[in-house]
Parts: C-alpha cells; structure tokens; sequence
C-alpha cells in the first residue's frame, strides 16, 4: 500500500478533478491518496468521481481555504449488462 498526496492548490474546476482522475489511474488497488484543494467546487467534484471510479473518499478536512480528500483506490469496477 503506497500512499500520494496530490498538491492542487489554486487549481479551478475542471482541473482537480481531472487531476485527481488521471492520478487514480496510475494506482493499484489499496493504494491511498491524499488530495489538497482550494477549489470550493471540489467539496462536489472530487466524491461524484469517486463515485464513478468506485472508489472510497472521505474529507479529512474541511477549512475555510483548504479541503483534503483521502481517497482509497479499490479496484476496477465491473459492469453488467442489463438485458431486455
């Protein structure tokens, strides 16, 4: 397990999203990071890609000018196929 943090300050939306993504998919399953923010948006953007990655967020912090996520990388997610 390797944990990286991930320095986004003064980055607007789009970017710490994208970043954050780009730096997820280099990862292996159990690995951790830590992402810094100063982008109020990313409170929204960072755990709805989460979400899509199926991955594990929580915010370890929450301040006036800064927001850290610790992200858990769990693994590819496999969809199924619905059928009609």
């Amino acid at each position: 397990m390797t944990t990286t943090t991930l320095d986004l300050t003064g980055l607007k939306c789009p970017l710490p999203a994208l970043r954050t993504r780009k730096a997820l998919k280099t990862m292996h399953s159990g690995d951790l990071l830590e992402v810094c923010c100063t982008d109020p948006l990313s409170v929204i953007d960072i755990p709805n890609l989460v979400i899509e990655t199926g991955d594990r967020v929580e915010i370890r912090e929450r301040g006036e000018r800064r927001i850290v996520f610790l992200i858990e990388k769990l693994g590819a997610v496999e969809l199924e196929a619905g059928s009609d």
